[in-house]
């Protein structure tokens, strides 16, 4: 059995080779996507670790825009392309971190083959401050001039948008430990359903909402687990995960989680030196 590990990445090689280093074994190889606004240059020397493969095709990524999603897709195409029988595909970010010892993690993961683990929610019953993300029209993705004048035109003289094949929306968060069947029926569908495609492309965060709705709209709904495996803080009101530092030492240790999100090298090395000593208490 063998376990992928896709990384979103930006900045800080330093810190991303620190979280490659403990992601590593002899059962897992560790896919790397660069955002394409970023030199590489600092970055090519993972290339030479073990089992360390960068996604070739890169995508200039905006936050809030589809381009998360697309570089997602062209990340799982490579991934599906190598034909290498791995039982997940971990998506994490280069701010990420485990909170236990990775062979534990895996031997979870190779326990559970065929069982996708994302947290969702019902848009309508459960998540009803994203509605406006699927009612209304967001073009972050289309660059032509005025864009966002356009966007808002359409959205006070258009009415209201409407789920294509009127599919049941659920999202909340895009990490995610999915199957290889799992991501291979998602990008096929995108591939054969060019209107869900655009409808998609033009929802704000819409990372936060394809990958739920499309799975739990179809024949492998009964395979996902509401459970992303991540620990995850927001402060209130605002849209970005806070910076974890040692203080939350005892919530990291006892949150009964495999990873946790996001921390940063250069505003707390301590939590993960902790998180580093208590994995290998475990051992």
């Amino acid at each position: 059995m063998r376990l992928a590990h896709l990384i979103l990445a930006y900045d800080n090689p330093i810190q991303l080779e620190r979280l490659i280093m403990r992601l590593i074994t002899d059962q897992c190889d560790v896919y790397i996507h660069l955002d394409a606004k970023t030199a590489i240059a600092p970055f090519s020397h993972l290339a030479e670790l073990k089992s360390v493969f960068f996604i070739k095709h890169r995508t200039d990524i905006e936050w809030g825009s589809y381009s998360m999603v697309e570089a997602e897709l062209r990340s799982f195409k490579q991934i599906l392309e190598t034909n290498i029988q791995y039982t997940h595909i971990n998506l994490i970010s280069g701010q990420d971190y485990p909170l236990r010892d990775i062979h534990e993690i895996q031997d979870f993961l190779f326990a559970n083959t065929g069982k996708s683990f994302m947290r969702y929610k019902s848009i309508f019953d459960e998540w009803p401050e994203s509605i406006r993300r699927l009612t209304k029209y967001h073009l972050g993705d289309y660059h032509f001039p005025l864009h966002y004048k356009v966007q808002a035109i359409l959205n006070k003289i258009m009415p209201n948008r409407k789920m294509p094949k009127k599919m049941i929306p659920y999202g909340f968060s895009q990490w995610m430990t999915i199957t290889p069947t799992a991501a291979q029926w998602v990008v096929d569908y995108l591939q054969k359903n060019k209107k869900v495609n655009r409808f998609f492309k033009m929802t704000f965060c819409a990372d936060e909402l394809v990958f739920q709705t499309l799975l739990l709209n179809s024949p492998l709904k009964d395979s996902i687990v509401n459970d992303h495996l991540r620990l995850i803080k927001f402060e209130a009101g605002i849209h970005r995960p806070r910076i974890l530092t040692i203080s939350e030492a005892g919530l990291l240790k006892n949150s009964g989680k495999f990873f946790a999100r996001k921390f940063s090298l250069e505003k707390d090395v301590e939590i993960l030196d902790y998180l580093d000593t208590i994995s290998k208490q475990k051992q």
